[in-house]
């Protein structure tokens, strides 16, 4: 692993570290996403969650979640991998794994202050805002609008597309 990438650590290790970094009263903010063939959106959505505060922890779906969101054949690559590549990003400070079904667990145990989510959502349709807000967090949409799709990238590639 490249010696710039961010740290991938497990919920014990994040908790102490976003506890920590809280002390110091620094702005946390969680962007999640299953990462799944790395593309322009995604890079755009993560760069415009850091810049919303000090501390960037993104949350990658696990194998296992990942193919139950995305179906059969997915993830392409393994988990650890995915998260590999999100950690070489300068803007992300950390990186974890999380296996449950949503993000809302994470978002307990590690309270951010915001929790950004893409153009595809609005802060009313976020799926985890009552949480974010349980928490004493707040839902930011960031990145450009959903011009990017892992998913429709595989299509079009499948169908023969050059564009795309």
């Amino acid at each position: 692993m490249a010696e710039s990438s961010a740290p991938i650590l497990n919920r014990e290790e994040l908790v102490a570290r976003v506890a920590e970094a809280r002390s110091n009263r620094s702005t946390i903010v969680l962007a999640n996403g299953c990462f799944d063939l790395l593309h322009v959106g995604h890079v755009r959505y993560i760069a415009g969650a850091k810049e919303l505060g000090d501390l960037l922890v993104v949350g990658i779906n696990s194998d296992r979640q990942a193919h139950a969101l995305k179906g059969e054949g997915r993830p392409f690559m393994p988990e650890d991998e995915r998260a590999e590549i999100i950690a070489a990003l300068k803007c992300v400070d950390i990186v974890t794994i999380f296996d449950e079904p949503t993000v809302e667990q994470l978002i307990r145990d590690i309270r951010p202050d915001i929790h950004a989510k893409g153009t595809d959502y609005t802060t009313d349709t976020v799926p985890e805002r009552d949480i974010i807000r349980e928490v004493g967090g707040r839902v930011a949409i960031v990145g450009d609008p959903k011009d990017h799709s892992s998913t429709e990238l595989i299509e079009k590639r499948g169908r023969g597309d050059q564009k795309g």
